[in-house]
């Protein structure tokens, strides 16, 4: 595609070319930032990943999107690849030489079963059956030695995999700490050199796109938009560089201790080297800050829900939610939407609906395309408390359609145990279960609890604790007006649309970007007509 023929269509402000380490449907807040910068009169083309070879792309609104294939070469470290002391006898390459020895066994075997099922239907007799009984025979003593020795160093290659996994084993500790002794901030080239993949899938279109501002979603794109931006500096070009934080990489579950050891070095390597740092709460926002001796706090864009979608988006038929439960208007009805693992405490409303005989639970959680390994766990569970029935697990809908799904609940649910993650932030789901209007049982993670008190939207519930998550709920159906009526205040939603956090986002771009056009230079006609597209161009 000529992209700078595509730019010269339209007016615009300047380019923004927005990064992020995944296929973009998936991924809401990065939707909605490269539309909304677009129908702003930015140009901006969004680079996300796919996983086979070539490139893919389409619009999203005003905006582009483009996967590009990102090379796995480099995403085994040289420590996987050979022999470990610990397990001397596993198979090196990461395990990758398992399945190949267990399938050569399996073929070695079919090939003994169809030579013995020829013998037994042959008509050859003598000497020559003799000496193929014979030499299936020593086939089948060797077949039964070798797959012995095979599955012993299949075995030994798993518990070597699981060893390594572990955090907490000294002997995974020890080259981190080894490491980040060296090379400090650096040392991410060693504990996790797989993030190199994403420089050789992105860094090259990057310089030929020449963008005026550089947008890097999440903590694996910091370090691809960190140098785009000093090489283009370099080249004379004075390209800004944004670093949006959508979660504190410290928080996270970790891997293994070398991959989040990597990703946290990876992400202070480059903070400082971003012109601004976007991220999702107030709270997120003063840690980020302090962690990385950030010169001011980082601006806020919260994940809220879009409130006016796209025309191609507000045409497509919105589900309604208990027609795909199957159940009526007074059935008593909670409502959950996201991911399904432990750390979600899902488990615990499962668990409560045995003491809530008349409520059904309603999941938008389930993957279109990938098995949910969670899903099926809490199905199974269900199943043992005799609930099955009143659970109702339903496929994802677009971001935009999550709320008017939601609406015809009696209340919803987050809850979400004790992480550091969980603490500081507000999730999608928050934004989205309020513009439903729902009346809310949250546990009690510090900032979203905080909100709800200080609303008085819902009701909060110590994280865990079955008999007050009790309690909470039969509050919140009993009176659900009540909580409801908390919606009515005068502007509390609209502060949480996307809308309004466009609009935060567009001034951050505006305030990098001071001699770019205004908005309103950008969206205007010229005489009275649009511009014309053979006469306008991005500046550069």
């Amino acid at each position: 595609m000529d992209v700078n023929g595509a730019a010269a269509a339209r007016r615009t402000r300047g380019r923004v070319v927005m990064l992020v380490d995944n296929g973009v449907k998936g991924d809401s807040r990065v939707q909605k930032s490269a539309r909304s910068a677009a129908e702003a009169g930015w140009e901006v083309i969004l680079l996300g990943r796919q996983t086979g070879p070539g490139e893919t792309s389409w619009r999203l609104g005003d905006a582009e999107v483009r996967l590009l294939s990102v090379p796995t070469d480099v995403g085994d470290p040289a420590y996987v690849r050979r022999r470990s002391p610990r397990r001397p006898l596993a198979y090196p390459a990461g395990g990758r030489y398992v399945n190949y020895r267990l399938d050569t066994m399996k073929a070695w075997r079919a090939d003994i079963v169809a030579r013995m099922a020829r013998l037994r239907t042959g008509q050859a007799g003598g000497p020559a059956r003799l000496l193929e009984q014979a030499r299936i025979l020593a086939n089948r003593v060797g077949l039964a030695i070798v797959w012995r020795w095979v599955r012993f160093r299949a075995r030994e290659t798993r518990l070597l995999r699981d060893g390594r996994r572990d955090p907490d084993a000294w002997t995974n500790r020890l080259p981190v700490v080894f490491w980040k002794a060296l090379l400090g901030n650096r040392s991410w080239r060693r504990l996790d050199p797989a993030l190199w993949q994403w420089e050789l899938g992105f860094g090259r279109v990057i310089d030929e796109l020449e963008p005026d501002l550089i947008h890097a979603h999440d903590f694996k794109m910091i370090g691809v938009g960190a140098r785009a931006a000093a090489r283009a500096r370099r080249d004379g070009r004075p390209v800004k560089f944004v670093w949006d934080a959508h979660e504190y990489v410290p928080g996270l579950r970790p891997l293994t201790a070398r991959w989040l050891a990597g990703q946290v070095t990876h992400e202070r390597e480059y903070a400082q080297h971003a012109d601004a740092v976007v991220t999702v709460s107030t709270a997120l926002a003063e840690l980020l800050r302090d962690a990385h001796k950030l010169p001011e706090l980082p601006t806020v864009v919260m994940n809220a829900p879009v409130m006016t979608p796209g025309e191609e988006e507000s045409g497509a038929p919105v589900p309604d939610l208990r027609t795909l439960c199957g159940i009526g208007p007074e059935t008593p009805l909670l409502a959950y939407s996201g991911g399904i693992n432990p750390v979600r405490g899902v488990d615990l409303v499962v668990e409560a609906l045995t003491s809530l005989p008349d409520v059904h639970l309603a999941m938008l959680s389930l993957h279109p395309t990938a098995h949910n390994k969670g899903a099926e766990e809490l199905r199974l569970r269900a199943v043992e408390l005799g609930v099955a029935d009143r659970i109702h697990l339903l496929p994802y809908v677009p971001h935009w359609q999550v709320s008017r799904v939601l609406a015809s609940a009696d209340a919803a649910v987050s809850p979400l145990h004790h992480l550091l993650n969980h603490e500081i932030a507000l999730s999608n789901k928050f934004f989205e279960y309020s513009h439903a209007r729902l009346p809310l049982v949250v546990s009690d993670v510090r900032t979203m609890s905080e909100v709800v008190r200080s609303t008085g939207q819902g009701e909060v519930f110590r994280a865990q604790d079955l008999t007050d998550f009790l309690r909470a709920v039969k509050l919140v159906l009993a009176e659900s007006e009540k909580y409801r009526a908390a919606y009515d205040r005068p502007g509390l939603l609209a502060e949480w649309s996307w809308e309004a956090q466009a609009e935060i986002l567009d001034r951050l771009y505006a305030r990098l970007l001071p001699h770019a056009p205004g908005r309103e230079l950008a969206e205007a006609p010229v005489n009275g007509l649009r511009p014309d597209p053979a006469l306008s161009a991005s500046p550069r």
